[in-house]
């Protein structure tokens, strides 16, 4: 009936930004709270015309999406979206959105600082001081610097140009590769990665996940790198073949990593957790209060955007404004 609530499904966390700016304008089923999930899902089946999603971890596939048979929306929660099945949504009349743009200069800052807490071992050398070794010896010059690096930025999109500006003004001279040429981005650009990886020595990653890039950092890539190559990947766990990598770490064939996203998160390899020549963050990308409200308020406007009757703020590719025909 006209002026009814539309009901829309919340997965993941219930954040207050998200839960608050959605209440006062649909009938909102939180996931979370229920005691029978599956009891729920029977409840709402039929009701739900939209689905907010909080976490990268709940799959919203293909069998989940066609329990809802009147779903229009999808507003999930970050700029990856390998978690829900796009193509699938697309092809069935649904639209998929996320929440690009607001983060892109944390993870840019983050992908900064990931690099040079690697090239510089800043984690370890505050590790060596709160042991109290100081008193007793300097801590060691460190075997590398970003003076006489060049970087090849795996990925330049809206982040991937974030970071490049970051390293311009660094002084570190910025290469990339990506599946076409960027319209407007001076850098040289490598068709081949193992190309660019053998004519640098310091990778970031920034790609998005999925099947297309899944172990696109590969052992050819690796050993093009080289025994002073350092890998930063700031996209996703998949885009890496994490057991090459350990093995290129253990055979010291690449100089260091900074990880900031892993293949079973949170789950970290032991081999990596031990390894005192790389760095590793807990998935930091965006992790600061203000931008994650950015982001929850992204994925409200989106929703409300499309509870008015109005175009998606930010759909994906997969599922375009307006829809193909």
């Amino acid at each position: 009936m006209a002026g009814e609530k539309p009901d829309v499904l919340l997965v993941g966390n219930a954040k207050p930004v998200i839960v608050d700016g959605l209440s006062p304008h649909v009938v909102l089923h939180k996931l979370i709270e229920a005691k029978d999930r599956e009891a729920l899902l029977a409840a709402v089946a039929g009701k739900v015309r939209a689905i907010a999603v909080t976490y990268t971890s709940e799959r919203i596939g293909p069998d989940f999406m066609q329990r809802f048979p009147k779903l229009e929306q999808v507003s999930t929660f970050g700029v990856g979206y390998d978690h829900v099945d796009a193509k699938w949504a697309g092809a069935h009349g649904i639209t998929v959105t996320n929440t690009p743009e607001v983060l892109n200069e944390e993870v840019a800052d983050t992908a900064l600082g990931l690099l040079l807490c690697t090239v510089r071992e800043f984690p370890q050398a505050e590790r060596y001081l709160r042991a109290g070794k100081w008193p007793s010896a300097a801590y060691p010059l460190s075997k590398a610097t970003l003076r006489d690096r060049t970087v090849g930025m795996v990925g330049m999109g809206r982040i991937g140009k974030a970071i490049a500006r970051r390293l311009e003004a660094f002084g570190v001279p910025v290469v990339y590769h990506s599946r076409k040429p960027q319209a407007g981005v001076a850098y040289k650009y490598y068709p081949k990665l193992v190309d660019m990886a053998r004519d640098v020595d310091t990778l970031m990653v920034i790609v998005p996940g999925g099947a297309a890039t899944q172990n696109l950092i590969n052992k050819e890539v690796l050993e093009a790198l080289g025994p002073n190559g350092i890998l930063i990947n700031m996209a996703r766990g998949s885009v890496v073949d994490e057991p090459a990598l350990i093995e290129a770490l253990k055979a010291r064939t690449i100089l260091s990593a900074g990880l900031d996203v892993f293949v079973k998160e949170p789950q970290v390899p032991k081999e990596l957790i031990e390894m005192e020549h790389i760095v590793l963050f807990p998935h930091l990308g965006s992790g600061s209060v203000y931008t994650r409200k950015a982001m929850d308020r992204l994925v409200v406007d989106n929703l409300l955007a499309w509870a008015a009757g109005k175009p998606p703020l930010t759909p994906v590719p997969e599922t375009p404004w307006p829809p193909k025909k």
